[in-house]
């Protein structure tokens, strides 16, 4: 490696911590945060089950970065067996009777 691939990599780097002193994150940065697929966390926040930004006139998921820590640490259950079930019920409540 060069010493321009090197300063280009510890740049990266930099940028990548600083991204985690953010207070609000958006879904990439959640995703690169956590380590979660953007369409797990798509599918948490459909069943809300992981806390989102509430304001109503924004379409965009955002999250707080001290709701986020304080979610992961009560170590919810991310499988996606239990996403499956969970989204199955959430069916099923919403489901038209006499369908």
């Amino acid at each position: 490696m060069n010493e321009q691939e090197n300063v280009v990599d510890l740049l990266k780097d930099i940028k990548g911590l600083l991204s985690h002193t953010k207070k609000v994150f958006n879904i990439d940065d959640l995703v690169k945060y956590t380590g979660l697929s953007k369409s797990k966390i798509y599918k948490l926040s459909q069943l809300k089950l992981i806390p989102t930004g509430k304001n109503k006139h924004i379409r965009q998921l955002f999250f707080s970065k001290e709701e986020i820590d304080n979610w992961l640490l009560g170590e919810p259950n991310l499988s996606d067996e239990f996403l499956e079930l969970q989204f199955n019920e959430q069916l099923l409540r919403n489901r038209k009777p006499g369908l």
